[in-house]
């Protein structure tokens, strides 16, 4: 293997293991469609469309992950889903 192949092997292992977390959003009965799409444009940095769509598989499906990242990135955000009262964890 060359040290230009060890290098490139190295950079896929370390960007799949930066991006092995996930925020999970689950669907209640208590909040609006307007407020969970509201919450995801605010936190997750989503356009109105894609805030849109997530929160239809959320009513849907039950769950849906609204974003993936690095755990130090994804704390915080999933810490302000939380505080809108939205149920949400880091997977």
């Amino acid at each position: 293997m060359s040290t230009k192949e060890k290098i490139q092997e190295d950079v896929v292992v370390e960007e799949q293991v930066s991006k092995e977390h996930e925020i999970i959003v689950y669907n209640d009965d208590f909040n609006t469609f307007d407020h969970v799409i509201d919450t995801l444009i605010d936190t997750c940095d989503h356009n109105p469309i894609q805030a849109e769509q997530c929160t239809l598989i959320i009513h849907y499906n039950g769950k849906c992950g609204v974003k993936t990242g690095e755990y130090k990135d994804l704390k915080p955000r999933c810490s302000k889903i939380l505080e809108a009262g939205i149920t949400a964890e880091i997977i």
